[in-house]
């Protein structure tokens, strides 16, 4: 009986710690520099995007550069309104407030090119921005599925 109990207990520890591992996110596993420019090259066909300095970013999506750990972003040449851009934030609050400025530059973005480029109006109206921990992503791009499956490999 003693045998049946340890074995059981035993048991029973390797079923927690193995249901605590796994199974919920695994957390973001790529430089953003490396990721927005695999979103740059791989989900935008319409356009050539360009990497952008650290101060055209922060005036660009109106980011507080203190709170930013590391960043990259590629912008379109005016032809489009594709861009990826990834923020690592250095705490997880500030994460959520650079969602917020991502989804205000949609929304300006929208509204400005809705004058004159409703094919761009569609690309803006599919945007992703996904947030993970403490990074941050915007991408408007003409491959929406491609740019998804980047992201889940990376682990948004």
């Amino acid at each position: 009986m003693k045998k049946f109990s340890f074995a059981s207990i035993i048991l029973l520890c390797m079923l927690l710690l193995t249901a605590c591992d796994g199974g919920g996110s695994k957390g973001v596993s790529i430089a953003p520099a490396d990721l927005a420019k695999q979103l740059a090259e791989e989900t935008v066909t319409s356009d050539t995007l360009s990497e952008v300095s650290s101060d055209i970013l922060a005036s660009t999506y109106f980011v507080d550069m203190d709170q930013v750990e590391a960043a990259s972003a590629y912008l379109n040449s005016g032809a489009s309104a594709c861009e990826a851009t990834v923020i690592q934030t250095k705490d997880s609050s500030y994460a959520k407030e650079v969602e917020t400025l991502f989804q205000n530059r949609v929304d300006s973005q929208t509204e400005l090119y809705s004058s004159y480029n409703a094919t761009e109006t569609s690309k803006l109206n599919a945007a992703i921005i996904r947030t993970s921990g403490n990074y941050v992503v915007l991408c408007v791009c003409d491959d929406t599925d491609k740019a998804e499956e980047i992201l889940t490999e990376a682990g948004f």
